[in-house]
Order: structure tokens, then sequence, then C-alpha cells
């Protein structure tokens, strides 16, 4: 039986034990993003045998299972949230599969299981040298923008969050971003703001890493993530005013250039199916873009 719980600041380190050693670079195997995120998908977990299991609420209300990650055999962890779906009288289903899970799970439990793509929720990972260094005729365009807002900007500068009175000046931003982007209170970006609060609210405690840039004295752009991997570095959030050419361009490529220069991949999340951010996403080329589905079984 599992015992599923409402995720609290408090569990972090809990749950950090359990992820330590994760090789899966998928962005859902990370404290903050399930903590921050929790308005919008409610999720619980427990931890049994040093192993972590996660249930969310999906935006249509449907309920799934994550990935089970820890030192539980495969086999048992199934079995546990498998009964625990008969238990709740619920369908088992699982979200958020990615290609080496489903190889792992074909393997272990074959003909069991059927992989439904799910495009929306692939995440896009790029080299970070990439990123820093934004080489070769694909990313042109992207050093266009970077020189265009130097020459407009010259008094610019970037610096990492460090102090109370830097965090607050983004939540200032990010209050201006909100009203200057979400006149109709759109749903989604109405949770990204919550997401994003709560990790300037609590970024020494979440452990996190952040930059911004300034002209004139006023933050334009800021950037949050933290180490995923071993190898690799997520980024959560990425805030810019539109209106001021290069400033979403020069922040990702000096966000990652002064904090997440020692990683060899960035993951920079899913683009949740929102039009604009698949463009801006593909529009730097991703290295990976790492597949993601949904698990049902085979009735």
């Amino acid at each position: 039986m599992i015992n599923f719980k409402q995720i609290e600041l408090s569990d972090k380190k809990e749950m950090d034990a359990c992820f330590a050693g994760n090789t899966y670079r998928a962005c859902d195997f990370c404290f903050t993003n399930l903590y921050a995120w929790n308005a919008k998908f409610k999720t619980v977990f427990a931890v049994v045998h040093q192993t972590i299991f996660l249930r969310f609420v999906d935006s249509n209300g449907e309920i799934y299972y994550m990935m089970p990650i820890g030192k539980m055999p495969l086999t048992d962890a199934f079995a546990l949230i498998i009964q625990d779906a008969k238990d709740n009288k619920i369908p088992f289903q699982m979200k958020g599969i990615s290609l080496k899970m489903w190889e792992l799970i074909k393997h272990e439990m074959p003909g069991q299981f059927q992989y439904i793509c799910d495009r929306d929720n692939d995440e896009y990972i790029y080299l970070s040298e990439k990123l820093i260094k934004l080489s070769g005729k694909k990313l042109q365009s992207k050093r266009n923008h970077i020189n265009r807002f130097k020459a407009d900007h010259p008094d610019w500068e970037y610096f990492p969050l460090t102090t109370p009175a830097e965090l607050n000046e983004c939540i200032e931003m990010l209050d201006e971003w909100e009203g200057n982007n979400i006149p109709k209170a759109q749903k989604t970006l109405q949770y990204d703001y919550i997401a994003t609060k709560i990790m300037l609210e609590n970024f020494d405690y979440l452990q996190l890493r952040g930059g911004a840039v300034r002209v004139n004295g006023k933050i334009v752009a800021f950037s949050i993530g933290e180490p995923l991997t071993k190898d690799s570095f997520v980024v959560h959030v990425e805030k810019a005013f539109g209106e001021i050419n290069g400033a979403y361009t020069i922040i990702n490529q000096q966000f990652i250039e002064h904090e997440a220069s020692e990683f060899m991949y960035v993951n920079r999340e899913e683009d949740m199916g929102i039009d604009n951010l698949r463009k801006a996403k593909m529009s730097y080329h991703p290295d990976i873009l790492l597949q993601e589905g949904i698990l049902k079984p085979i009735k």
C-alpha cells in the first residue's frame, strides 16, 4: 500500500535523496518543479524502500502516475502503483515516460503496456556550449539579436542573483511582466506566475541559481535554474520584456555562460503545446528532443 501525501517545502531533503543518482534528464524529477507547480498538478508523493512514487492530475483532470525512481525493482514498484490505482478506482496510466524509460519497462514487463507519444510534453535539450557560443549559420540570427541589444544598451550588465534585494527586484519585474503579457489571465500562464514567484521567494532553500540583466538600472530579464543530473542543468524560468529587442536572447546566453557552463547539457523543458514557445525553443535547434509519452495497459 502506498500512502501518498501532498508535497511540502520540508520534503525537499527526502525527495532529493531519492532523485540522487537519477540519470533521466527529464525535468519532472526535480523537487523544485514538483513543488512550485503543485497549484496546477496537485502532485502527491510517497517514498517506499528508498523509491519515490509520484501521482498527479493533468490539465484535463485525469490522474497519472510518473516513473518510480529509486532502488526498488521496477516490477515491484509497478505492482504497487497498479494496486493503488485499483484501490482508488482510477485507470492505471502513466505520463512523462521517456523512450529510455519505455525501453526499460518493455524489457522488464514485455507485452503488458502500450506507449502513446505526447508531443506537447517533449523536452528541449541543448549542448551548453552551443547556447553559449551560438556558432554557425543556424544561430546567426541569435548573434544578431545580441549584438543589437548591446548596441542599443551600452550600459547593460549581467549579474547572478545572490541577495534578497535582487530577488525582490525580480518579483517586481515579474509582476510588471504579468501585467504586460496576460491581460486575459490565461490559466497556464497564471500557474507559471505562481511557480516563478514560489521559486523567487524560496530561492535559497531550493538551492537555485539565477541571473539577471539590467539596463539603465532596471532588471529587464532574469532566469532561474539548477543542476538536474551529473551532466545536465535545467532552466525553470526565463522572463524578459519582449518589447526590448534581444532581451530574451541575451539572458538565455548569459545565464548559461555564467551559471551552467560546467554541464554538458541544458534542459529548457517542454513547450506545453504553446505555439510561440515551441517556435522559440525550436529556433535554437535542440540537440536532443526528449520524447515523452503516455503509458497504458494493453487490454
